[in-house]
């Protein structure tokens, strides 16, 4: 009776390795389930970077808005009959002597007529 008793359990430890360890065990269900939880969110991250890049794309292609807006920001554009003013810092050294200033040292403003 004893031989039968080790005999089952032994037959029952080879019939749960396939199942926790094996090539579809549950180990490698819940790994898997993990990385598809992982690549989803990753997914909705993009989805909102793309919809943000396709409004923007839009708003290019229809409003003149924000290409005067790049285009003042990025180039340093202004209008024509516009007056462009800088107001250096005090305390900043002469625009001469300085090879580039932060944003903290100078402020800018542009006067329409």
């Amino acid at each position: 009776m004893r031989l039968i008793a080790v005999s089952f359990v032994i037959l029952l430890a080879l019939i749960q390795y396939p199942l926790w360890l094996g090539k579809g065990g549950w180990l490698r269900v819940w790994e898997f389930e993990r990385q598809v939880a992982q690549a989803q969110s990753q997914n909705e991250k993009l989805k909102e970077r793309n919809a943000k890049l396709e409004s923007e794309v839009a708003d290019l292609k229809t409003g003149t808005d924000s290409v005067e807006e790049r285009a003042r920001f990025e180039l340093g554009m202004i209008k024509k009959d516009e007056i462009f003013v800088q107001i250096l810092d005090k305390n900043a050294p002469s625009p001469a002597s300085v090879t580039s200033t932060s944003p903290a040292e100078k402020s800018e403003t542009v006067i329409s007529h």
